[in-house]
């Protein structure tokens, strides 16, 4: 045959497309590719090996966990003041990394005074020991159930950290958070804690009027059942650490643990001009000490290089 085809059967058939088909094609591809811009993002795949931490975030009603590149943690030797506090989340903290029993934790109390900020300080101190943490809205509680499916399993352990936790009337969003803290036959995984911080006690708002209904039955008090629902949602958490406004010592010696930390140096007029900074803000506080000391350091690192 010197290498030619002599039949005509061994000639693959040479199909031809009709305009009409051609534009059918043309305009299919146009509409997959407009209604891939509309579907939702295929959730990354987290590599708890590098990553630390993730915020669960939803875009277009699909929940995801988002990786934290740039961490916001504060030294856990600058966090004074709050000792007592900090003992008691560090040893249930060790407990949960030790696979022993350990409590989720309410972190109650004044603003600023370092409920956050302590939370946020384990992730450093004990990363290496296998803790992640993973940081949900308020409003995405109800995503609760989703998030534990995602983590359960993995050999890391896993602080669900809740910033600002509160709920007002008629909200559902605490319901999820009841029924995995305690109430539901599924429960949370054995690798997975939860952490909230929230200004309220009872983190839902209290009314004279609920007092009203409180039934009196000779010497004994029966509380409403609408007090009782409020309650039994804090009362959920097995730790509650409170947190209460500090003294002038007390801020002086959180002021100048943060000037120490930011690289700065304590005198009698850095004492002064954090006295007259607390006025200013109408009070003391450990988010108020770290403002200043990050205002004053920055100022004289700034004199400091006009002098150059």
């Amino acid at each position: 045959m010197n290498g030619e085809f002599d039949d005509e059967e061994d000639v693959a058939p040479i199909y031809q497309v009709s305009p009409e088909l051609a534009l059918l094609v043309a305009r299919a591809n146009d509409l997959l590719a407009r209604l891939d811009a509309w579907l939702p993002p295929v959730p990354p795949r987290v590599d708890w090996r590098v990553t630390l931490a993730c915020r669960w975030r939803k875009q277009m009603g699909r929940g995801m966990l988002l990786p934290v590149t740039t961490l916001n943690c504060p030294p856990w030797e600058a966090l004074t003041g709050i000792d007592e506090q900090k003992a008691e989340l560090e040893r249930n903290t060790r407990q949960f990394l030790k696979l022993l029993p350990a409590n989720n934790v309410l972190l109650a109390g004044s603003r600023g005074c370092g409920k956050s900020s302590l939370i946020k300080a384990l992730l450093p101190r004990h990363a290496k020991k296998g803790l992640r943490l993973v940081e949900v809205d308020r409003e995405d509680l109800i995503d609760l159930p989703d998030i534990t499916a995602r983590l359960e399993g993995q050999p890391w352990r896993f602080i669900l950290f809740t910033d600002d936790l509160s709920f007002e009337p008629n909200d559902a969003a605490y319901k999820p958070l009841k029924a995995a803290l305690d109430g539901s036959v599924a429960g949370l995984p054995d690798n997975v804690l939860i952490c909230a911080t929230s200004n309220r006690r009872h983190l839902m708002p209290e009314f004279f009027a609920e007092n009203e209904a409180t039934q009196h039955l000779g010497g004994e008090v029966r509380p409403a059942e609408s007090i009782e629902e409020k309650i039994s949602l804090s009362d959920r958490f097995g730790l509650t650490l409170t947190f209460w406004p500090f003294n002038q010592d007390d801020y002086l010696a959180i002021v100048g643990a943060w000037v120490a930390t930011l690289g700065g140096r304590e005198d009698e007029a850095m004492r002064q001009e954090a006295i007259n900074w607390a006025i200013s803000r109408g009070g003391r506080s450990g988010r108020v000490a770290r403002q200043f000391a990050a205002d004053w350091v920055g100022r004289q690192g700034l004199a400091r290089k006009k002098t150059r």
